[in-house]
């Protein structure tokens, strides 16, 4: 039987950035407590088809799902939090609402008519919304607005909402705005006439919001509770308290305390017959804030002085700290800032070393000599996709003597490009959309490393690259001792890279960050930082 599909809403006022992401993934993860089936997608109003040719100081980092989608870093919190995967249908932009629509116009679908916003996008919009309420697998469809309410890109979004409230009823759509309610210092008090004023906005639109969320540095009292519910037309308990929170996996907590999934649940008039009691969630906050031992991991990349371009890299260690019942002390180093000679200055008090991914040659030489400290001290090493390419100069270089050793991407006409074009990119002349994308599968070398951390022969990982290694240099390398122990099985692909002799030296193509979740750590990550803590505590690393 289908599911009559709700829809819940989550516009923002006031200013951007107040975490409209982490309080639908806090709400999607009580009401799947609850037994509900629940998935969240983020609607960006951005005109780029997706943020894959986006520079990561301008969005953070861009995230891949299973299939290949290249999504908002939101995407990560919805899955770190459901511990379920997202998929193309979790994120649209502007950018693919308008192409879809001029393509029909192309084809003539339209008829002839004049094409408008009103009601051709609007209408394309609807169907973006409705695709995952159709497939029948979910209950509740949480949808994020990005951007801030009377933005002039949010509006076709908000007019969409309207329409979408009135035909689908009040009982099956409702609104959440998300707003700040600031503490003015001077005056000793926290002011509501900012969200007065984004209700207002909102409601010109058409659209009235059925639930607040008040972002807030202070608690927010009774008195202030009845001013916001009087003036923006909802009841008191309607008025939920957001509080800023140690850490966002605080924040599941915080809004079951102020009955958020209550009063959701009521609107929509669903049982609200269990009681969320998230209890592998809260061992895992016990691990998170009770570690027994610090480790410090220096993350060389080259976005450093952006950390939400690492934000996955920086999530999986918390969910690997907390399992190791550690706390893992990230050291941004800006691979730009290293050179032969403060190296050893600059990495020698680290437990490990991971080298993160990017793109382009900006940088690249103080990666390399990170990785070759890391080797040539037995300092554990985790390289990921560039980081891992990084792995095979060095080691070609240094090792191999293979002087000028290179990637294709840095240096088109060096005499050993150890790492090269994947042959199905060579002649690909548009970027957005077109990398080795999503999951792909891989083998494990029996008696690896990577096969006793996995526990299993056969993985499937998520990608996103266009460079891979040479396999005319792979015997050369193995000889001298850095071993490719995992190969995709239908492309040779070496996916895998480690140095046996070496206590725990790793380099992955795929992105394994992505699919780390508060209850199901990647075991790469676990691993690695359980190497970092027997390297801090001058422990022998198992083989």
């Amino acid at each position: 039987m289908m599911k009559n599909t709700k829809y819940v809403f989550v516009t923002g006022g006031v200013t951007s950035s107040l975490g409209k992401g982490i309080i639908a993934a806090s709400l999607a993860k009580l009401l799947q407590e609850r037994g509900y089936s629940v998935t969240i997608q983020k609607l960006d109003p951005y005109i780029n088809i997706d943020p894959g040719t986006l520079n990561p100081y301008e969005h953070g980092e861009c995230y891949v799902t299973e299939d290949g989608a290249e999504t908002d870093l939101d995407l990560g919190h919805y899955e770190r939090f459901l511990n379920i995967p997202t998929s193309q249908a979790n994120n649209v932009t502007t950018g693919r609402i308008y192409q879809s629509v001029i393509e029909k116009e192309r084809k003539g679908e339209f008829l002839g008519k004049t094409v408008q916003v009103i009601p051709h996008i609007t209408d394309e919009i609807k169907h973006r919304i409705q695709i995952l309420g159709n497939t029948g697998d979910f209950d509740i469809v949480i949808t994020e607005i990005g951007g801030t309410v009377g933005d002039i890109e949010s509006l076709p979004y908000v007019e969409s909402v309207r329409q979408l409230l009135w035909e689908l009823g009040h009982e099956n759509a409702i609104v959440i705005h998300l707003t700040l309610v600031p503490y003015l210092a001077a005056a000793g008090e926290l002011k509501t006439k900012p969200t007065q004023h984004s209700v207002k906005m909102l409601m010109q639109s058409g659209v009235s919001p059925d639930i607040l969320v008040c972002r807030t540095e202070h608690e927010i009292s009774d008195s202030i509770k009845n001013k916001l519910a009087l003036f923006c037309n909802v009841r008191k308990e309607d008025v939920i308290q957001s509080i800023d929170a140690e850490t966002i996996y605080d924040v599941p907590n915080f809004m079951l305390e102020e009955g958020l999934d209550t009063v959701v649940l009521k609107k929509l008039q669903l049982p609200n017959d269990k009681q969320p009691e998230l209890k592998l969630w809260n061992d895992f906050l016990k691990r998170f804030k009770n570690p027994k031992n610090t480790v410090e991991i220096g993350l060389i990349g080259k976005y450093v002085e952006l950390h939400d371009a690492y934000k996955s890299i920086s999530e999986a260690f918390i969910h690997a700290g907390a399992q190791n019942e550690v706390k893992v002390n990230i050291n941004w180093i800006h691979s730009e800032a290293l050179t032969v000679e403060n190296v050893p200055e600059l990495l020698q008090n680290l437990n490990g070393v991971l080298v993160a991914p990017g793109f382009g040659e900006r940088g690249i030489e103080g990666k390399i000599e990170a990785v070759k400290f890391a080797r040539e001290n037995n300092i554990p090493f985790f390289g990921i996709c560039l980081g891992m390419q990084m792995a095979v100069i060095e080691f070609s270089r240094n090792v191999l003597g293979l002087t000028g050793a290179n990637s294709t991407e840095m240096n088109s006409n060096t005499l050993y490009p150890v790492i090269d074009l994947m042959e199905e990119q060579k002649n690909i002349t548009e970027y957005g959309g077109t990398m080795r994308l999503g999951a792909w599968d891989c083998v494990l070398k029996e008696g690896s490393k990577v096969r006793n951390i996995y526990h299993k022969e056969h993985i499937s990982e998520r990608h996103r690259h266009r460079y891979e290694f040479n396999n005319d240099f792979l015997e050369q390398v193995e000889k001298a001792g850095m071993i490719a122990t995992g190969k995709n099985p239908k492309t040779n692909l070496v996916e895998v890279i480690e140095i046996p002799k070496h206590p725990w030296f790793v380099g992955v193509q795929y992105h394994p960050e992505y699919k780390s979740t508060v209850l199901n750590p990647h075991p790469l990550f676990v691993d690695f930082v359980k190497a970092t803590l027997n390297h801090a505590l001058n422990l022998p690393t198992n083989h």
